[in-house]
């Protein structure tokens, strides 16, 4: 049986890296003895076809196409041609091998255009003048020669392949590529890479990327402006995908970011990008950073230096955000460079005048938490409210913003849910208000998921229910502290030390801020001098376990070592419990002691 060889043109030379790659398209296909080596020499790849005809059927019949390949060939001849097609467009060898791989359907659609046309043998309605029409329906054309002219004749210069080989789906680089016609293909691979490079130096902080995204998203409460509405658009693109937000910070959300913004490659230069590089790392944004903000908020890309960006910097440091604090702020919520966020900030300054709360305070809660600039002043006046309804005064309105910003970006139902729960252990409005002037940040807690689940630790440890509301009365800040790494660990420890649970639950219930102090700081230290020194028995601190607020140094040494040169003995509370004029007047028989002792609080 004969072989036909045929013949194509040689294209410029391939990285011989590539060589093994290629070289998978396509394997060899025993059942029509049709193979397609793929070989590299130096100075031109050459690509030689040898294909067997198909035997007679046993009608004596022939297959109408005589060297009929099969689908793998195909689709190895057809990447072949989009190789030629780029390597012509001006791409570079290992650009070309890249895109090629990585647009399997822009290559299937010339595949089954070359089929189509060599079914209905309409290759002449389809060709510039008959004579070519007649060469290719003729059959002594081969098929990777027909890809490349259909390739050729869509015109697109290898834009639509290199767009698919980011990642955009067929209709996107479809509609994409009609803005990119007026630039070359070598100018556009390049952009492609450095946006890519500027958008996604923030490795390692990906994670970080999503969880802002969804924060910002989650605190906006106020009308926006075009540039949010874009950039919040371009989130839910984001969350319809495989990952959803949380792979912002990653390579794979190039596609839909190219998809909202196509601007990005149509027409900002790299000069541009440049630009704006430098600026913000002129404010000592760090080089790796710059993508976080322009991730988060991609229209900042497109401002105008002069007009737009620097007035917007500018306007952040009359908002309190000087420089030092500016770079934080635009890594946390760049949407403040916004003019619907700029413009609610006057909003917002006006309401807390209003309240008597001062600039400088809304100020530190803005560098604290910015996100707040998003929120509407009718949102925080719920708030507000929930706080005069407890008893927080005006002028105690300012520690408490400051202490816990994020509670103007509360809910008022979630607020409600945390004075409701205060309700349901027990404690009333007034005592509720004074826990939120002493710990604010309880009231930012999940109740479900953070105060139910420490509550429900306590009683399950031992305390009885109906002391909890004097344990978080006394010691609120119990609340905030992680149950498994720091409350467990210290009741085990005086357990360890011969107590029993039911002493330490009796200690607790005395004195719950017992449980806010280190082991190696406090307990340990002063449980040491209590049974070595002073050789007194545990059952002391069980009885008084106020004992370890007391500064070891300057208050139980100084009173033990009086009381020891004197031969007194009394309790822990009588020796620590007297104010100093009431303990130098008893055991010391003067008016005042020369020793200052600290403040029973001071834990140290």
């Amino acid at each position: 049986m004969p072989v036909t060889s045929l013949a194509f043109a040689s294209i410029p030379p391939i990285p011989p890296s590539f060589s093994s790659s290629i070289n998978r398209f396509p394997p060899s296909n025993a059942a029509c003895g049709c193979r397609l080596p793929i070989k590299f020499r130096s100075g031109c790849a050459a690509l030689s076809l040898r294909l067997t005809p198909i035997r007679a059927s046993a009608g004596g019949e022939h297959d109408p196409d005589p060297y009929a390949l099969d689908g793998k060939v195909e689709i190895g001849e057809a990447r072949a041609a989009v190789m030629e097609l780029l390597l012509e467009s001006g791409a570079s060898a290992e650009d070309a091998f890249q895109i090629a791989v990585k647009a399997p359907k822009y290559v299937g659609m010339l595949v089954d255009s070359v089929r189509e046309l060599d079914e209905h043998c309409l290759w002449s309605s389809w060709a510039d003048d008959s004579e070519q029409g007649e060469l290719l329906d003729s059959g002594r054309v081969g098929f990777r020669k027909k890809v490349f002219l259909i390739a050729k004749k869509k015109g697109n210069g290898g834009v639509v392949p290199l767009l698919e080989s980011i990642g955009l789906k067929e209709s996107s680089s479809l509609l994409i590529a009609r803005y990119l016609d007026s630039q070359r293909l070598p100018a556009l691979i390049g952009k492609v890479k450095f946006v890519k490079e500027m958008l996604f130096s923030c490795r390692g902080q990906e994670a970080v990327v999503g969880r802002n995204a969804r924060r910002m998203m989650m605190h906006l409460s106020i009308s926006i402006d075009d540039d949010i509405q874009r950039t919040l658009s371009f989130y839910e693109k984001m969350e319809a995908r495989h990952g959803g937000l949380d792979m912002l910070g990653y390579e794979s959300s190039f596609p839909c970011i190219i998809e909202s913004f196509p601007s990005l490659l149509s027409q900002l230069t790299e000069d541009h990008f440049k630009i704006l590089a430098e600026f913000l790392k002129s404010l000592g944004v760090p080089q790796p950073s710059i993508g976080i903000i322009l991730l988060l908020f991609p229209p900042v890309i497109f401002y105008d230096m002069e007009k737009e960006m620097k007035p917007r910097i500018h306007a952040l440091g009359e908002a309190g955000v000087k420089d030092d604090d500016i770079v934080r702020v635009l890594l946390k919520y760049p949407w403040i460079l916004s003019t619907s966020i700029l413009n609610n900030y006057k909003k917002i300054l006006a309401f807390f005048k209003s309240e008597k709360v001062a600039k400088s305070t809304v100020d530190l809660a803005i560098k604290s938490w910015p996100h707040i600039l998003g929120c509407s002043t009718l949102k925080m006046k719920s708030v507000v409210e929930q706080f005069g309804e407890l008893g927080v005064s005006k002028k105690m309105m300012a520690p408490v913003i400051t202490a816990s910003p994020q509670l103007l970006l509360r809910k008022p139902t979630e607020f409600h849910e945390v004075v409701s729960l205060m309700e349901e252990i027990g404690l009333g409005g007034k005592t509720t208000g004074r826990i939120l002037c002493r710990c604010p940040e309880i009231f930012a807690s999940s109740v479900d998921n953070t105060l139910r689940t420490k509550l429900d630790f306590l009683i399950d440890f031992g305390i009885p229910r109906d002391h909890l509301p004097r344990v978080i009365r006394k010691y609120p800040e119990l609340l905030g502290l992680d149950a498994q790494k720091t409350l467990l660990p210290r009741m085990r420890f005086l357990m360890e030390i011969g107590l029993s649970k039911r002493e330490v639950c009796s200690m607790i219930v005395r004195f719950s801020p017992l449980l806010g102090y280190s082991i190696e700081v406090v307990l340990k230290p002063k449980l040491e001098f209590l049974l070595s020194t002073m050789q007194r028995p545990l059952k002391e601190v069980v009885d008084y376990p106020r004992y370890f607020s007391y500064s070891l140094e300057k208050k139980i040494k100084p009173r033990h070592f009086v009381l020891k040169s004197r031969k007194i003995e009394c309790s822990l509370k009588e020796m620590l419990g007297k104010n100093n004029e009431v303990f130098a007047a008893v055991y010391m028989g003067i008016g005042r002691m020369v020793v200052t002792p600290s403040s029973p609080s001071d834990g140290s």
